[in-house]
């Protein structure tokens, strides 16, 4: 009854042996990963729009109503070219009045200068008093200022009267038109929108990896869409500090350097950052191993399928993504997702992406 069993048990011995690897090959976990190039997981190209660097709404500094408006939206004006006009009617009259007031003014100073004279020779010749005198001196002293202040009236009367011409600041192009003729504007009520043609650039999306692997003085490479041989190169000037709540990207601005006239503002454009030999890594900040102290992350070696732990040197940060600015080679493997379940050496199983 004995040799049966012991038979049988060395005959599930190698079958059982044949299954180990296969058991062994299924435990093996898959990672999640990235291959490293130079900006690793960041698009290739951009597109964006041709922007005025300096954009503002224009109004007049006084109420009333537009009586014209010369400019409309896409007008090219040149610098001190007339926008808008103000209906005059009422500053005119006030114009008059105050160069009226003036008239009068100096009529009073001049009856107060006589008077003062007249004063003065009669003390010298003994009929007159000395208090009579000092207040012809003070009315005198009081018609100078009168005509100051009526002269200061008709200057600022005047003043306005220019102030309802509403002219173009700089050479640009008129973007909006915000107001009508007959339309009642108040002080300072947009009428106009210039956008200024001296320096143009580009408007980009970026995403929080990208804002980490792209600092300020990147350099791109522009092409208009519609026309790729129209080309100019652009520098990375500053990135918006706040996200737009919808897309969750920032606006990075990128100023033209001597772009070509075909650049003109609202024109699509491709741009694409130029080589750099000093290009980092931006990979997920949960990617990184004791980001505060000794930095480190997870290298895949395909060669055994063994993952291997690499010290990295940390550039910037931003949002949550870090730069690694020494440590990884362009086709190394990084794991990116469970790190803190890795044992170094540890053989894992194939690549895959989020």
């Amino acid at each position: 009854m004995i040799r049966p069993v012991v038979l049988c048990a060395l005959i599930a011995l190698p079958a059982a042996a044949a299954d180990a690897p296969v058991a062994e090959a299924v435990a093996l976990r898959p990672v999640v990963s990235i291959i490293v190039n130079p900006e690793t997981g960041l698009p290739v190209t951009y597109v964006g729009t041709v922007a005025a660097r300096t954009e503002a709404d224009l109004g007049f500094p006084l109420s009333g109503t537009v009586a014209e408006r010369p400019a409309s939206a896409g007008d090219t004006v040149a610098k001190g070219e007339v926008l808008a006009r103000l209906d005059p009617e009422d500053l005119d009259a006030a114009v008059r009045a105050a160069e009226a007031g003036v008239t009068v003014a100096a009529a009073q100073l001049r009856s107060a200068t006589d008077a003062r004279d007249r004063a003065e020779v009669l003390v010298r010749r003994g009929v007159g008093s000395a208090t009579r005198l000092e207040d012809a001196d003070r009315a005198l002293v009081a018609a100078e200022a009168q005509l100051e202040q009526a002269r200061a009236a008709a200057a600022r009367a005047r003043d306005l009267r220019g102030l309802a011409t509403l002219t173009a600041p700089q050479d640009g192009v008129v973007t909006a038109v915000m107001a009508e003729p007959g339309a009642a504007v108040a002080a300072g009520q947009p009428v106009v929108r210039l956008a200024a043609t001296g320096e143009r650039e580009i408007v980009i999306d970026l995403t929080e990896q990208d804002v980490a692997a792209y600092p300020a003085g990147t350099r791109f490479a522009a092409h208009l869409v519609v026309n790729p041989e129209v080309s100019a190169p652009a520098l990375l000037n500053r990135i918006d500090p706040v996200a737009y709540s919808a897309t969750r990207t920032r606006a990075a601005h990128l100023t033209l350097q001597s772009p070509p006239a075909a650049f003109r503002l609202g024109a699509l454009v491709r741009v694409t950052p130029a080589a750099r030999g000093d290009a980092g890594v931006a990979l997920p900040l949960a990617a990184v191993l004791d980001a505060a102290a000794a930095a480190a992350v997870w290298v895949v070696d395909r060669s055994d399928g063994r993952v291997h732990r690499r010290r990295v040197r940390l550039g910037p940060e931003v949002g949550g993504f870090v730069v690694i600015a020494a440590g990884l080679a362009a086709g190394d493997e990084v794991v990116t997702k469970g790190i803190h379940s890795l044992d170094d050496g540890q053989a894992v199983g194939p690549r895959v992406t989020e």
